[in-house]
């Protein structure tokens, strides 16, 4: 959990800067969130290929563990088209928060660029609540449905913050198919995010 207040205090103090006037006018006059886009695209593109695992984790990945970030994925998808029904954010607007996957930086900087500052700070919060709830719940979403459950509330968080919670609580042997769920939510982000944002 003490990995995620940093984001969250990083991004409440720009927002209290903004809200005091008291954030460089460059910043304002010149949007800088898609540089901040590419240069984060390319530090997620360097960890992944300087992770010595990845190669082993690739070669020894089976068909039955994919089933994980599908359930993720359908199940996420699943819940917010039925949030929106009580929301004022359309079907489109809200799958787009969701399809974030707990990727709080990545999916909140996409969704401003297509779709405005408001439904990015949704998907900042929304994503970071994602994350903080798996690290404060873990131990009692295995007690109540089992390893998996963790696993998939984590979303994409699964391979670094909210990891050693869940190897805790739900044993170290889901600490393969958690890397596995988070690479594959990683890697489908930028599509779902664009997808929906293009509805």
């Amino acid at each position: 959990m003490s990995a995620s207040l940093p984001i969250l205090a990083c991004f409440l103090a720009g927002l209290l800067l903004a809200r005091f006037g008291l954030a460089p006018d460059a910043l304002l006059r010149h949007d800088p969130t898609l540089p901040a886009l590419w240069l984060l695209m390319a530090l997620v593109g360097l960890s992944l290929g300087a992770d010595r695992r990845l190669g082993e984790i690739l070669r020894s990945l089976r068909p039955r563990v994919l089933l994980l970030p599908l359930g993720t994925t359908v199940g996420t998808f699943a819940g917010c088209a039925l949030m929106s029904v009580f929301l004022v954010y359309s079907v489109a607007d809200c799958l787009a928060v969701g399809a974030g996957f707990a990727y709080y930086s990545l999916s909140s900087v996409f969704i401003t660029q297509y779709r405005g500052e408001e439904l990015g700070t949704v998907a900042l919060l929304a994503n970071i609540f994602r994350e903080l709830f798996t690290l404060i719940f873990t131990p009692l979403l295995v007690r109540l449905f089992g390893a998996p459950a963790p696993v998939m509330c984590g979303g994409a968080s699964t391979m670094d913050t909210t990891l050693p919670v869940i190897t805790r609580a739900a044993g170290t042997a889901w600490a393969f198919p958690a890397i596995v769920h988070a690479m594959v939510l990683d890697f489908s982000v930028p599509f779902w995010v664009t997808l929906f944002c293009g509805l």
